[in-house]
């Protein structure tokens, strides 16, 4: 069975196909071969060339090609010589200082001080460890990194030391003959004598 639409075979192509395709290619021949001006003027180059010389238009003066070697020989007039190298980075010292005049005498020498009297006592070798609040009164505790030792003001410490006074963060101690006083804090001295 035909049906309607289908008049003529799959072959052939159809003819407002062909005269759609003839148009666009005149068009196209029509704009490329008609001389004139374009749709967008042309731009002018930024870079416009010099009109080229033909030939034997101008005479060159044999004059003007000799070289004259001996103005480059010639000093400049206000350049003056220089070190200078461009291509090198230096920078030139600054110039030495003046020579001081000789001193008549030298200074005298620094005197040595040397202590008089008996040698400080040596450093309490104990760590404060801590405060211990009772109802009697405050406990500190010590350490010679050996044992554990503990006080009351007043009290003597590991049979050298005097307790003289008890704060939050530091003890006052000193050896048992009175000299000696030195202030030991809650973190700050190590075991001297390990």
């Amino acid at each position: 069975m035909e049906t309607e639409g289908s008049s003529q075979p799959a072959g052939r192509p159809r003819p407002w196909l062909m005269v759609a395709l003839a148009a666009v290619v005149g068009l196209a021949l029509f704009s490329w071969l008609m001389p004139g001006k374009s749709a967008a003027p042309a731009a002018a180059p930024s870079n416009p060339r010099a009109p080229q010389r033909t030939k034997g238009v101008e005479s060159i003066d044999p004059a003007d090609l000799v070289v004259r070697l001996e103005e480059l020989k010639r000093p400049r007039v206000g350049t003056a010589a220089s070190d200078r190298n461009p291509f090198r980075f230096y920078v030139k010292p600054p110039p030495p200082p003046p020579p001081t005049p000789p001193r008549a005498t030298p200074p005298p020498a620094p005197e040595t001080l040397v202590p008089s009297g008996p040698p400080p006592p040596p450093a309490i070798p104990l760590k404060f460890i801590g405060v211990l609040t009772l109802r009697a009164g405050k406990v500190a505790a010590f350490s010679d990194c050996r044992m554990t030792m503990r006080g009351r003001e007043g009290d003597i410490i590991a049979g050298q030391y005097r307790l003289v006074r008890i704060g939050e963060e530091s003890v006052v101690m000193e050896y048992v003959d009175g000299r000696g006083r030195t202030t030991i804090r809650l973190s700050g001295q190590e075991c001297v004598g390990k």
